[in-house]
């Protein structure tokens, strides 16, 4: 599961310093219960399906035969999870006849079956279940990663809502497949399957497995049969229904690839998904294990209730990867990486899955490594590092996350271990050992864990006793910290140079409660053009490194892989970072440079060199950084940066950097720009049309304002906020039904992007309506996301919106919507 929705939303966080200082605890509560993982009485074996779908009253109507076997004793009962279901029949299969059993269904989600006699350990008998569902009537939670849970969802099925297509389509993680077909909705269970499903002939199918058979089912209606012949766990079930184009890629070593979207977006299938085969090629040779399926199919649902899902050879993605070849032009990898995440699961996660919800490491910490992984693979090594970086700094931007153990034996709900923990800290952990065992011992440790649990079930522990085999050490230490304890280390970092001795030391000091840590890392010093690299280990909360020098050095570069998971403070002058910058060779190294250095550029001459080298960078986003770190409001600033600024953007090609080039250049609002500004809006970049409007509505507002209004037919993301902007600016209340249209149907971050100027635009015109509309938009958005820290800017946003309207009509009315608003997202959990 890739939790987007979430990630994109961490940006709000993620944005902000990360401080270093100790995690603050959170509010204490009841311990919550331990999770132990799912006791196996009855193993499933094989399910076998026939459905058929109601799209007027929202059902499913099935029938299933489902064949297991006891465990360990015998045993002469069954429970299975059947939520929300009418159950018309259970029956005990003899050959082709049907022996009708007793059983009990009172609380809507055990089914609790007398078998009429006892089975013994590994003999297998078949279950014959006819039933409805009723997902729209079923009362589940979702969590922050996986918004629902009532596993099958209809869209639009009486089609009432005007080009948008009608779908079906399941979604199983975490226990959300037993809504849809009895079964033991457990990680731990593994089946083969088969799924008959009956449709209206128009439409499209995708499942599991192969697709054995297309029969016709009556007038206009069709049977598709999928088989999946290799066991895996029922929550990697998935059915999906509609109108879908489908793109057969390069068979990859005989296997199929394929791609099911829209057939809007069809055309542009290759340029979305046209990696995939070389993920395919570079995950089987690094890991040593053959994609382990007999196809792999992606396929773009409309309202998905995540980012995606890993469902075996069948993954399913959130819309917001179907692209136009326009919005391609600004796609980075951050939105590629759910397609190499996703595509890892198939190991990590389907080929070998989580033992229980508490070991979601084994699944989710590996696909977000894998994220950076592809990326150094196929871009590089700063690619991949900006990746991992991006990531870990909204861990470490999130306190509360800091008290959850990666292995999380205790909570409420299953749906609590998707978070920041299990994804980015996790995936930072299996970096940094990939760095402490080095890539061979690595991905050797990798193969033996999945060879030696294939189509089963894993643990950390499995995983702790795979590297260990193949390293010869033990790595408890490395597992207890990171794994089964909370936090990480806070640490300050100070150096000293003893002229007399020749000696440069090096103090680090672990300030966060507890233990100190455990930290292997490497020291770099720089003296002339040697580096010599020191590696130490850290087992004390102060400890000082030293090493004797021809010189004093001109950098010392602690941590010099840029690994390490902690918090610090590198008590480095800016002469110092200025040479990390530029002597030093990787992202982390430059990018924190870059960052020591904008805190200084006002006063210190070498901290704005280091900002106007970094406009030149090699990589792109260290370029961005640097022109959105510049302060061009201080005169010394903008007259040494213009110049490279407008240099840059003459000659600048990746559209990201460009549209933070024409947002700096908008700070300095010079008309000399405004011929810039205008040609630019002749981009195919909508992010550059949209940073080019923005900045031209700082030195030409009137000639802004007519050109937003002919981009209403056309807006995509960036330049729908820009035109957002320009109204919010110059607009009037004639221009509000496009800001709030363009909201509504917005994803999520998204509208967090467009909320500061609607809110900036309801404090200008004179529209109860509008006011009310936008008011009610904010605030459920505030409601919505509180839990990452949404609530405290949307209240902001929404007092402004009542200041500004003291003084003008309707200010009681306004304030009173905005007071009830506040107090609904206060009140919000």
């Amino acid at each position: 599961m890739k939790h987007l929705f979430a990630l994109g939303l961490l940006g709000l966080v993620a944005t902000t310093p990360v401080l270093a200082q100790a995690p603050a605890s959170p509010a204490p509560r009841a311990e919550s219960p331990y999770r132990a993982s799912a006791t196996k009485i009855n193993n499933l074996v094989h399910t076998k399906l026939d459905v058929r779908f109601d799209y007027a009253k929202r059902y499913l109507y099935g029938k299933t035969w489902i064949t297991l076997k006891p465990h360990a004793y015998p045993t002469d009962t069954l429970r299975l999870d059947a939520k929300g279901m009418d159950i018309k029949a259970v029956a005990l299969m003899n050959g082709d006849k049907q022996q009708p059993l007793k059983y009990t269904y009172t609380d809507g989600a055990n089914l609790r079956i007398n078998l009429g006699k006892t089975f013994k350990p590994g003999e297998e008998y078949i279950i014959y279940i006819d039933y409805v569902s009723k997902p729209d009537e079923l009362k589940v939670q979702g969590s922050a990663a996986i918004t629902d849970a009532k596993g099958l969802y209809f869209v639009n099925p009486d089609s009432a809502v005007a080009g948008k297509p009608v779908q079906i389509w399941t979604q199983g993680e975490t226990e959300g497949s037993s809504a849809w077909f009895p079964t033991i909705d457990r990680p731990n269970q593994k089946t083969t399957q088969e799924i008959s499903m009956t449709v209206p002939a128009k439409y499209v199918t995708l499942s599991n497995g192969a697709l054995v058979s297309q029969t016709p089912a009556g007038p206009g209606l069709r049977t598709d049969t999928w088989k999946m012949d290799l066991p895996h766990a029922p929550y990697l079930f998935m059915m999906a229904v509609g109108d879908f184009k489908i793109y057969k890629d390069t068979p990859w070593r005989g296997k199929e690839v394929s791609y099911y979207l829209e057939p809007k977006y069809a055309p542009y299938a290759k340029q979305i998904f046209g990696n995939t085969n070389d993920m395919l090629e570079f995950y089987s040779n690094r890991l040593g294990v053959e994609y382990p399926w007999n196809k792999y199919a992606q396929i773009v649902a409309r309202d998905y209730v995540s980012g995606a899902m890993e469902n075996t050879t069948a993954t399913l993605h959130g819309e917001q990867v179907q692209m136009t070849d326009r919005e391609l032009l600004d796609r980075e990898f951050s939105s590629e990486s759910v397609i190499a995440h996703e595509l890892f699961h198939q190991w990590f996660g389907d080929y070998v899955t989580a033992e229980s919800w508490s070991n979601i490491t084994v699944n989710e910490s590996m696909a977000d490594f894998s994220e950076g992984l592809y990326a150094e693979h196929k871009y590089g090594r700063d690619a991949a590092d900006a990746h991992y970086y991006r990531y870990l700094r909204r861990y470490l931007a999130s306190p509360r996350d800091a008290t959850k153990p990666l292995v999380r034996f205790h909570y409420e709900q299953q749906e609590e271990v998707f978070d920041l923990v299990s994804y980015q800290k996790g995936g930072a952990i299996v970096d940094m050992l990939r760095t402490y065992l080095g890539d061979d011992v690595f991905f050797a440790g990798l193969q033996k864990y999945l060879k030696d649990n294939a189509f089963g079930n894993g643990e950390a522990h499995q995983m702790r006793l795979a590297f260990e085999a193949v390293s010869g050490q033990d790595l408890n230490w490395f597992y207890n910290q990171w794994y089964f304890a909370p936090g990480h280390p806070v640490v300050s970092i100070d150096y000293a140079w003893d002229a007399t001795k020749k000696v440069q030391s090096v103090t680090v000091k672990q300030t966060q409660a507890g233990q100190p840590f455990r930290l292997p890392f490497a020291i770099d010093y720089y003296v002339g053009n040697k580096v010599q690299r020191q590696q130490v280990e850290m087992t004390e909360a102060t400890q000082t490194f030293t090493m004797p020098l021809s010189a004093k050095p001109d950098l010392v570069n602690v941590d010099a892989n840029k690994k390490t998971l902690w918090l610090k403070t590198d008590n480095k002058p800016v002469a110092d970072f200025a040479a990390q910058y530029k002597r030093a060779p990787l992202f982390v190294d430059r990018i924190e440079a870059l960052a020591a250095a904008a805190k200084e550029q006002t006063t210190n001459a070498a901290a704005r060199g280091v900002l106007l080298a970094a406009l030149n960078d090699k990589f792109y986003s260290v370029r961005a950084a640097a022109a959105e770190s510049l302060k061009l409001d201080d005169k010394a600033v903008a007259k040494a940066a213009a110049p490279v600024l407008r240099k840059r953007a003459a000659s600048e090609k990746e559209s990201a950097v460009q549209a933070s080039l024409l947002a700096a250049l908008a700070k300095l609002k010079d008309k000399k720009d405004t011929k810039l500004f205008s040609q630019q809006l002749n981009s195919q970049s909508y992010k550059v049309q949209g940073a080019a409007l923005s900045a031209l509505a700082t030195v030409e507002p009137a000639q802004a304002l007519a050109r937003a209004k002919t981009y209403e037919n056309d807006s995509h993301g960036a330049l729908t906020q820009a035109v957002t902007q320009v109204y919010a600016t110059s607009g009037t209340a004639e221009q509000w039904p496009y800001i709030r249209d363009k909201f509504d149907a917005a994803r999520p971050q998204g509208q967090f992007n467009m909320m500061e100027p609607m809110a900036a635009m309801l404090g200008r015109i004179n529209d109860a309506t509008a006011v009310a509309e936008g008011v009610e938009r904010l605030k459920t958005l505030g409601v919505k996301y509180k839990s990452y820290g949404a609530d405290k800017p949307v209240i902001g946003l929404l007092q402004g919106v009542a200041k500004a309207k003291e003084s003008g009509a309707n200010a009681a009315e306004t304030k009173q919507a905005v007071d009830k608003a506040v107090s609904e997202i206060e009140a919000a959990k």
